[in-house]
């Protein structure tokens, strides 16, 4: 068993098996995988297989399905290759950031500010969440898999909110990211990001909303989350915290990725027609996509918060 299958689960079924249960189904999923690349091999680690199995509720057909698409994927997408030249203009306004601290189990932490979204780049905004998330879970320490997320919504309004993306952004981290992400904190909310999050939730499969984590200033209850969670000392000032200096830097970030990029990459060479999001990519056509698009301000207006269409669910 490689060595990093003793790394934290997220799921935890594998603790109602047997060390032997738990293994054979590890090796089930290699048989069913069949021959691999090297770098498709480097990728599926026992850590990786249980992450897959964890998603699939240790069913193994299922998670060696979902296991291959994401192999297609990464093969396609390429997502090893993505550098900082290629995203810094989606990442000038610091709209999602590693940030310089990580939480009481060491875990990573991304900040995410919608308000300060700065394109209409479907692909570009896409492809910078899938460099922070490659980058996030290369800082990660042994002993964790997984990341958590701070998201910002001072200044939000829903001129900053694409469905489309919201969709794909949920394709993309729950097919190709299982058991990725600890917790995510949605800070100070408005109203209307509520009713926009009802929404949108029957698109996320239970086991990712249940990670969803709403947090006001002005509670205190909500707020001993992050307490609980974070060195308030470390903590940007925007969530609670007490570090002033923890806020984005451009300048600074520009240079903490370079270093990240040749730390783990090296001097390695990257085509410079990287592979992007194609149609066939995502579950849903364009069409479907104009659809929920049009149907975003009129399912808020008529306070409907049914998703119009939900193609996720296995």
């Amino acid at each position: 068993m490689n060595s990093d299958s003793n790394k934290s689960s997220s799921n935890g079924f594998e603790k109602s098996l047997t060390p032997e249960e738990y293994l054979n189904k590890i090796n089930e999923v290699r048989t069913l995988l069949g021959p691999l690349t090297e770098k498709s091999s480097e990728f599926c680690s026992d850590a990786a297989i249980t992450r897959y199995l964890a998603a699939r509720n240790g069913h193994v057909k299922k998670a060696t399905k979902m296991l291959k698409e994401t192999l297609k994927w990464r093969a396609q997408y390429k997502p090893e290759e993505i550098r900082w030249e290629e995203i810094a203009r989606e990442a000038e306004t610091g709209k999602i950031y590693r940030a310089n601290c990580t939480d009481k189990y060491g875990r990573t932490v991304l900040v995410m500010r919608p308000s300060c979204q700065n394109t209409k780049s479907y692909k570009g905004q896409i492809r910078i969440l899938v460099y922070c998330m490659e980058n996030a879970i290369l800082n990660l320490p042994d002993n964790q898999e997984q990341m958590v997320w701070l998201i910002d919504f001072h200044g939000f309004n829903m001129s900053h909110i694409s469905l489309k993306v919201s969709r794909e952004t949920a394709h993309v981290l729950q097919e190709h990211y299982p058991e990725r992400l600890g917790l995510a904190i949605v800070y100070n909310p408005p109203k209307i990001f509520e009713s926009f999050y009802k929404m949108v939730k029957p698109f996320l499969e239970p086991k990712t909303s249940n990670k969803v984590k709403f947090v006001y200033s002005d509670d205190n209850l909500s707020n001993k989350l992050l307490e609980d969670l974070f060195d308030m000392e470390q903590l940007e000032v925007a969530f609670g915290g007490k570090n002033s200096d923890a806020g984005f830097n451009f300048e600074k970030y520009a240079e903490r990725m370079r270093e990240d990029d040749l730390k783990f990459y090296g001097n390695t060479t990257v085509s410079s027609t990287s592979a992007h999001l194609t149609n066939s990519d995502s579950e849903v056509s364009d069409s479907e996509m104009k659809y929920l698009e049009d149907k975003e301000d009129e399912t808020i207006e008529n306070g409907t918060l049914q998703s119009p269409l939900d193609t996720t669910k296995t």
